[in-house]
């Protein structure tokens, strides 16, 4: 999947977290985009809404994070008002540990790529 830019990195180590973040990045935001039009659903809306509205508030946080001067850190409290739905929702995902697990499945991605370069390395020789 095309990122639009290039980065370079100062080793070949560096790759696997490359591929770990954006390689298979795209995945990701599917899936939770999956997550949030299946919540909809269950919330009432009719699956074409649901889906609209979620692709939708993807691209518009995207474009905000492009576009910002501001860190998603920034524009995710910027959203987020004090006892609101957002705060709401968000207290969820850290009980849930969310951001951790996030961080474990970048991890886990990343050792994957690290242990097929080296499969790819031994076939090779």
């Amino acid at each position: 999947a095309a990122t639009g830019l290039t980065i370079w990195v100062n080793s070949e180590a560096q790759i696997d977290a490359v591929t770990a973040v954006s390689g298979s990045g795209p995945a990701y935001f599917f899936y939770l985009m999956e997550s949030m039009i299946r919540a909809g659903k269950n919330l009432g809306l009719d699956e074409k809404v649901a889906t609209a509205l979620t692709l939708q508030t993807a691209l518009g946080a995207a474009q905000m994070a492009i576009t910002s001067s501001n860190t998603p850190s920034e524009l995710r409290k910027n959203v987020t008002s004090p006892n609101g739905t957002t705060q709401a929702a968000l207290e969820v995902f850290d009980r849930a540990q969310i951001s951790q697990n996030i961080q474990s499945a970048l991890a886990a991605a990343q050792k994957r790529s690290q242990e097929l370069a080296q499969e790819l390395s031994d076939s090779a020789k």
